[in-house]
Order: C-alpha cells, then sequence, then structure tokens
C-alpha cells in the first residue's frame, strides 16, 4: 500500500494487558494506544503553490499521535491506522 500526500499508516503499540502489580486487563477495559511505529509515509502534503512539503515523520520512526486520531483500517487481517501528518504530536 502506497500512502498519499500527506497521511501516515501506523502499527499502533500494544496497550498493555497486565498491570505492573499482575493484574490482567480485560480487553474492554483496554484504552486505545497513543504511539505507534511508521509503516508507510506519503510524500508531502501538496500546496497552494504546487509544491509538496516535505514529510518530518519517516519509515520506521516511533510517533505519539491524538488518541482518537485516524482512521482503523484492516489490511491482510492486520490493523493499522491512517493519520494526516496534523495528527501527529512528536516523533519519539
Amino acid at each position: 500500500m502506497r500512502m498519499l500526500n500527506d497521511r501516515i499508516l501506523v502499527k499502533r503499540t500494544e496497550a498493555a494487558t497486565v498491570t505492573k502489580g499482575g493484574i490482567i486487563i480485560p480487553d474492554s477495559c483496554q484504552e486505545k494506544g497513543m504511539t505507534g511505529t511508521a509503516i508507510e509515509v506519503g510524500k508531502g502534503k501538496l500546496l497552494d503553490n504546487g509544491k509538496r512539503a516535505p514529510m518530518e515523520v519517516k519509515v520506521g520512526d516511533v510517533i505519539m499521535h491524538a488518541k482518537y486520531a485516524g482512521m482503523e483500517v484492516e489490511i491482510q487481517e492486520e490493523k493499522f491506522l491512517i493519520l494526516s501528518e496534523n495528527d501527529v504530536w512528536g516523533i519519539l
């Protein structure tokens, strides 16, 4: 899959299923993670003057994003998140 413009395909970091004290957290109570790894990155946002703004996020970067940002997709039975670069808060 190839991302277009300023879109990023992210593999979310899995949330912890057990607390430090050993308590198992059921799936229904787990929060969505706010970090993930960039799997594929577009070429950059197309500006009004016809040029592209370069992407700051690169493939392999671990990023922090807004909790409910983007769109969840399933590709070959694996879950991913498609984000705009504007939804990325930082690179870890």
